[in-house]
């Protein structure tokens, strides 16, 4: 039963300055690429976090990792702030929180064969010796699928669903607890994709991993996560159960995705919501909610009222003045 939070995120803003005024004035803009955004994640689950792109997710899951300092908010891992740690004690705790790219060829240093890339962060994280470390290799290189021959050979040697198995060794190397997986199957063909989700879930169950799933991809995300956050411009303006996602969407944008997908058989008609405009800039948002200026239910309260996200049901949050929350609905 996944009921103990591994992660929790509060209140958390990544802001870049931005400085739009002129050469002599002092006066700074910023890309509110994160802004004031709450989740938490359970031992054991796979959060997806969709949106379009540009809407901050993947800064949100660099933060995360404080591979980017985040402005404000506090990040949570296994009840310890790690915001407040210094240098050398996030060090410590690097081994716990691992990171899967999206470009496996531009992650992977070329210069290190594949055997040397697997057993750096086993050097820097674990007390092991070289023959243990070697078996370690050998041991995650036969979970991923990868034959131990290529241990001898360079990045640049492999497919891009090889190296995508070979950046998942590398997260797995260090023994972590939580994998930010940064849209990992997007640049892979279709027919590989499958096959690297299906390994990532084999995987989670095997090492006991706990997943932030970020993507833009809808059908990917279905298959993979045990809930759905969906981010807009900064903010999460739904999170979900996944089968509650789909089959009961509260937020007119995600009501938006959800139509957008296509659907296999072309006798199945649906309606598709067309969202008009373009998004705002994030680093002027429109005042209100954010997506009032593209939505189709927009109220006169949306323009200047910054909905809270709030619970409409059992474990369903959304950050939309039209619906009402549990206690306004008893």
């Amino acid at each position: 039963m996944m009921n103990e939070r591994l992660l929790e995120i509060e209140n958390l803003k990544k802001w870049f300055p931005v400085d739009t005024a002129g050469f002599f004035s002092k006066e700074k803009s910023y890309v509110k690429a994160v802004d004031d955004i709450s989740f938490y994640i359970e031992k054991g689950e796979t959060l997806g976090l969709v949106g379009e792109s540009g809407c901050g997710k993947s800064t949100a899951g660099r933060v995360i990792l404080r591979l980017l300092e985040a402005s404000e908010g506090r990040i949570v891992i296994e009840n310890e702030d790690i915001r407040a740690l210094s240098s050398r004690e996030l060090k410590k705790r690097r081994k716990n929180m691992q990171i899967v790219f999206q470009d496996p060829y531009a992650s992977l240093n070329p210069r290190l064969k594949v055997g040397q890339i697997l057993e750096e962060p086993m050097s820097i994280h674990l007390s092991l010796s070289k023959k243990e470390r070697k078996e370690r290799v050998k041991q995650i290189m036969n979970d991923v699928g990868l034959n131990q021959s290529y241990l001898d050979r360079y990045p640049h040697e492999f497919s891009g669903g090889q190296r995508q198995r070979i950046g998942i060794a590398r997260a797995l190397a260090a023994n972590p607890k939580l994998i930010v997986m940064d849209e990992p199957v997007s640049a892979l063909d279709v027919s590989v994709q499958a096959q690297v989700l299906n390994l990532i879930q084999d995987l989670q169950e095997k090492y006991d991993l706990t997943y932030l799933f970020i993507t833009h991809n809808l059908s990917v995300v279905k298959h993979i996560s045990n809930r759905i956050a969906v981010m807009y411009l900064g903010k999460i303006v739904e999170i979900a159960d996944r089968d509650e996602f789909f089959h009961s969407p509260k937020h007119p944008y995600s009501k938006a995705l959800l139509s957008a997908i296509p659907e296999p058989d072309p006798k199945q008609r649906k309606e598709r919501i067309i969202l008009k405009g373009d998004i705002p800039s994030p680093v002027d948002p429109p005042d209100g909610c954010r997506f009032h200026t593209r939505c189709p239910y927009v109220m006169d309260t949306c323009r200047t009222k910054t909905p809270d996200l709030k619970v409409t049901n059992k474990n369903h949050f959304v950050a939309c003045h039209l619906e009402k929350t549990v206690e306004e609905i008893n």
